[in-house]
């Protein structure tokens, strides 16, 4: 029995790696937006304060968050698990990297909300450092990936 997928199916594959990152990309921003918002809520006093607790910013920051790690770490797997269905091997390079970075860095970050929920103050600093780094790489990586989806049209 043979699983071999046919060449219309590996060639389809090579675009949802890059579709799911930027949508990716797309709540990465969302969750910079909740986050920034979470910490207003924290700083902020009386009614404006009264007013942001209603947002839920906190929930939903925390919500779009877990979806981020999953995706992240599926779209790293899949990435790579389609470029080795379609070319036999993995290719070592920048954008390969910095993604497993990427991937590292953020179940890094998701680890410590439990040290955050608690308060801890250098939790949520280191926190906030390693999104806004990986977001900055993520930014790179798409435009690093649109160069790979265009090497593979030209391709075809």
């Amino acid at each position: 029995m043979s699983l071999e997928l046919s060449p219309e199916v590996k060639y389809g594959l090579n675009f949802f790696h890059p579709a799911m990152m930027w949508i990716l990309l797309a709540l990465s921003l969302y969750a910079a937006y909740l986050g920034l918002q979470v910490q207003r809520t924290r700083n902020a006093q009386g009614e404006e304060k009264k007013e942001l607790i209603k947002g839920k910013y906190t929930i939903k920051h925390h919500q779009i968050g877990s979806i981020i790690l999953a995706l992240m770490v599926a779209g790293s797997i899949g990435g790579m698990a389609v470029t080795y269905i379609n070319n036999g091997k993995l290719f070592v390079g920048p954008h390969l990297l910095a993604g497993l970075g990427m991937t590292g860095l953020i179940a890094f970050s998701a680890s410590l909300s439990p040290f955050m929920q608690k308060g801890a103050n250098w939790a949520r600093a280191t926190h906030i450092l390693l999104n806004f780094g990986i977001l900055g790489l993520f930014i790179w990586q798409a435009f690093s990936g649109v160069e790979i989806v265009l090497r593979i049209i030209s391709k075809a």
